[in-house]
């Protein structure tokens, strides 16, 4: 007898990097255990057919370490390949990359990545480097006459030696000279000192760059080479400076060349970097000339003392860092004579026996410093963040730091990313590190870091109190914050504080597991807006936290937040398989508003899939239980939402009175958030019920509470509901001004629902206009996306569309085609749009 078929590991249950690789040797192991050549010789096969360069294939050992356990990061993309290789069904391997994004991209910390689309400031006191900008001015001048891309790769040299402030002079050259008039901006972290900072992910900084390039989050292609693609498609046409500065490697660069006519790249990076490209510069970059020291000295202080300025010079080994250094500290003792200082110089070289210029003048800046500016540095040091403020300084500190902010900023012992925001050189970074744990006992440094993250967990919650008062009550017992904290009283200061606080909060959820699961919990609403890919990490590790630590009821919230991710990101069975997970564990506990949360959420899965009657009833079982609680704030929000079920099915007056009660509920209870939910779904049901006056004064309420709490998310959903409105008034220029936007913001926020919608509400509008090619284009695209996520609604609606807009033409025969399916998903969801799709078809 053969042997039985061994059964497929469940990508979906990993929990981990490690789990994933355990599950790729079972898979491999089901496969008939092929090498790991043969692997590579099938991924290498298929990649090639897809037509990838040969120079980005894959190697024997590249594909083995997939396997190997102990991983802190996978290649996502080879993952997905090396599973095709092993069972080529689609469904399977799609599953996988799901799995992927859940424990891999989105929790590895070099998918976290900042991008800016402008150049940090620069130096007012620049100097020297002319044989550099000539040869780039060179470089330019060549490019221009030959119309193509040019790289000035390898600004290379030792760290400290100057590359970046290079790079950004050059840059802001070129911008006064009108050569470029875009600026894509990213700091690669190629040789960070905090290995919990690691080089950047290539694919994440493409993700990045093409959200500021105006690409939606659902258009973004998955693979490294598509991103690639989509954005060089993005900057053919334009003239844009890529800044790639401390980058590691030729590998993580190649990707995020522009390689376009008319844009230009400047790549900084402490190694050579060969092979990037055939219209590359190498240019390196060494240390101060004696004469451009001189001068820098000169222009930063303000004693003429030709000998002593040569000789601090020559001290500090001509590196710019080290004369950055010392020239702060010389401007802090304006007492002592540049003399005093090249001998003091002098003697602290010779009795330390430091070969580093950067070192020395870092020892000497820090040994002079007041105990508390030292204590202060070494902490700052340990923040989790890219960059932080005086409130995170204090809260490390325990007491006000603005004055020694200040004067390790005029120093040059820290930088300014922007006005009130602080950061490191990676070279300070590392030395103030060692000293933080050479000088400041392991209880100390521990107290200072509980001290902080009990600072950002206070101040979250506060912003949320601030931006969701009503719903305080769901989120966990939060103490005092240790230190005074921002005024956040405002509803825009507190959406601004999560928005520019969001990455070092993502950062502690993730490597702090005391916090996770409260923090979790706390931003839980705030992510819901539309962060869908980080609540993804945030939920996966608050998950990883509970689970660790035996917290059922912590588990059951991080399930419930990973469901909704899920869902808005078009997973309604991965959703469903979380919530039903997070419901089993709220009733185990006994926990009853986590019961009607889980309940509601599942609910919201049954609609996107077309089960109204399943859903209703499952939000009538949350409503009762919220009811038994006593929590008016959750049965308003369920009276509004059951509304929203009945509106779809078409039992518009029964939807209207559950709005109403929700909306004079939350309006008693203050709830903004609530009453902004029930207005929208008001007006909804007003819109069909042929209500227009009514419908569109609540339309235009819910879009004014909605911006001014900061949601996003239901912004758009809002203007989505104002552009149906103007369809249904036959005001079809009108409706796309409301579409257009929804849509926008519907695709940054990676809402396939939402965009579905939007994309079948512009079709129609199309049509009425007479832009019948335009429709035809909205409503096949709705139709793909909707089939792809399973919402057999939308499918509906654009079937329909696609119907009236080849009947608009004179195709009778196409319309009849679309009109008939439109009318099986109808009647198969018992929805009143049947009896009109019968009608046209029996004409």
């Amino acid at each position: 007898m053969p042997p039985a078929e061994q059964p497929l590991p469940d990508p979906d249950q990993a929990a981990g990097l490690d789990d994933v690789a355990e599950r790729l040797r079972a898979l491999k192991a089901a496969a008939g255990d092929p090498s790991y050549d043969t692997i590579k010789d099938r991924v290498n096969a298929a990649w090639t057919a897809a037509g990838r360069p040969a120079r980005e294939l894959t190697h024997r050992t590249t594909v083995a370490d997939c396997f190997r356990p102990g991983r802190r990061r996978l290649n996502a993309d080879l993952v997905v390949a090396v599973v095709a290789a092993l069972h080529p069904d689609p469904a399977y391997g799609e599953r996988w990359r799901q799995a992927l994004r859940a424990v891999g991209a989105e929790i590895d910390a070099g998918s976290q990545v900042r991008v800016q689309e402008e150049l940090p400031q620069d130096l007012v006191e620049f100097t020297g480097r002319a044989d550099e900008l000539d040869r780039l001015r060179q470089a330019l001048g060549d490019a221009g006459r030959s119309g193509s891309a040019v790289v000035i790769s390898a600004i290379a040299g030792m760290a400290g030696v100057g590359k970046t402030q290079l790079a950004v002079h050059a840059g802001h050259l070129l911008i006064r000279a009108h050569v470029v008039d875009r600026v894509l901006f990213v700091n690669l972290r190629g040789f960070h000192p905090d290995p919990g900072q690691p080089p950047a992910d290539p694919a994440a900084v493409l993700d990045a760059f093409l959200r500021l390039l105006g690409v939606s989050g659902h258009r973004i292609p998955y693979g490294l080479e598509d991103r690639a693609s989509a954005y060089r498609g993005r900057l053919a046409g334009s003239r844009t400076l890529v800044v790639l500065d401390n980058a590691a490697t030729a590998e993580q660069v190649r990707p995020l060349l522009p390689d376009t006519p008319g844009c230009l790249a400047l790549v900084t990076s402490r190694r050579t970097l060969t092979g990037l490209s055939p219209a590359a510069v190498a240019l390196a970059v060494d240390v101060f000339t004696p004469g451009e020291a001189a001068a820098f000295l000169r222009a930063n202080l303000t004693q003429p003392d030709p000998g002593a300025v040569d000789r601090i010079a020559a001290l500090c080994g001509y590196l710019p860092l080290a004369l950055s250094l010392v020239a702060g500290h010389i401007r802090s003792f304006p007492h002592w004579t540049l003399t005093d200082h090249a001998d003091r110089l002098a003697e602290r070289h010779r009795n330390r026996r430091l070969d580093s210029g950067v070192e020395l003048a870092l020892d000497l800046s820090y040994q002079d410093l007041p105990a508390e500016q030292q204590r202060l540095l070494g902490l700052a040091a340990l923040h989790p963040g890219q960059d932080f403020d005086a409130y995170a300084a204090a809260a490390l500190l325990g007491t006000d730091p603005r004055a020694s902010l200040g004067a390790l900023l005029r120093d040059h012992l820290l930088q300014a990313t922007a006005p009130g925001r602080y950061t490191f050189h990676d070279l300070v970074r590392a030395y103030a590190t060692d000293r933080a744990h050479d000088q400041i006992a392991p209880a100390a440094r521990r107290a200072a870091l509980t001290r902080l993250y009990d600072y950002y967990l206070a101040t979250a919650a506060a912003a949320m109190n601030t931006l969701h008062p009503g719903e305080a009550h769901e989120r966990p017992p939060v103490p005092p914050s240790p230190v005074p904290g921002p005024g956040l009283t405002d509803p825009g200061a507190a959406l601004a504080w999560l928005d520019t606080e969001r990455p070092t909060l993502v950062a502690i959820v993730a490597g702090t597991p005391g916090h996770a699961v409260r923090l979790a919990r706390t931003l839980s609403r705030y992510l819901k807006g539309g962060h869908h890919g980080d609540a993804l990490t945030v939920h996966g590790h608050a998950l990883r936290a509970a689970r660790d630590a035996g917290d059922v009821i912590g588990q059951a919230y991080a399930l419930n937040g990973l469901g909704v991710a899920h869902r808005r990101l078009g997973s309604p069975k991965r959703a469903t398989d979380d919530l039903e997970e997070s419901l089993e564990l709220f009733r185990r506990t006994g926990d009853a508003v986590g019961q009607a949360a889980a309940l509601y959420d599942l609910a919201t899965v049954m609609q996107w899939v077309g089960d109204y009657p399943g859903a209703i009833d499952y939000k009538r079982q949350a409503l009762e239980l919220y009811q038994a609680a006593g929590d008016r704030v959750g049965e308003a929000n369920m009276l509004s939402g059951i509304g929203l079920v009945l509106e779809r099915a078409g039992r518009f007056a029964e939807g209207i009175d559950y709005c109403e009660r929700a909306l004079a509920l939350d309006r008693e209870l203050g709830n903004k958030g609530g009453e902004a939910q029930a207005l929208n779904i008001l007006g909804d049901i007003e819109t069909r019920a042929g209500r227009p006056e009514a419908a569109a004064e609540h339309l235009r309420q819910s879009l004014a509470l909605f911006r001014e709490i900061g949601n996003r998310n239901n912004e758009a959903g809002a203007l989505d509901s104002l552009g149906i409105l103007h369809n249904h008034l036959g005001r079809p220029e009108e409706a796309i001004g409301y579409f257009e936007p929804a849509l926008t913001l519907f695709r940054e926020l990676g809402n396939k629902g939402g965009e579905i919608g939007a994309l079948n509400g512009l079709g129609e509008a199309a049509r009425a206009a007479g832009r019948l090619d335009d429709a035809l284009v909205h409503h096949a695209d709705a139709l793909t996306t909707a089939i792809d996520v399973d919402m057999p609604d939308e499918q509906a609606f654009a079937q329909a569309g696609l119907g009236h807009a080849y009947r608009a033409r004179g195709d009778e025969d196409r319309a009849r085609e679309h009109f008939q399916q439109a009318l099986s998903l109808y009647t198969a969801l018992g929805i009143p749009e049947a009896d009109e799709v019968r009608a046209l078809l029996a004409e």
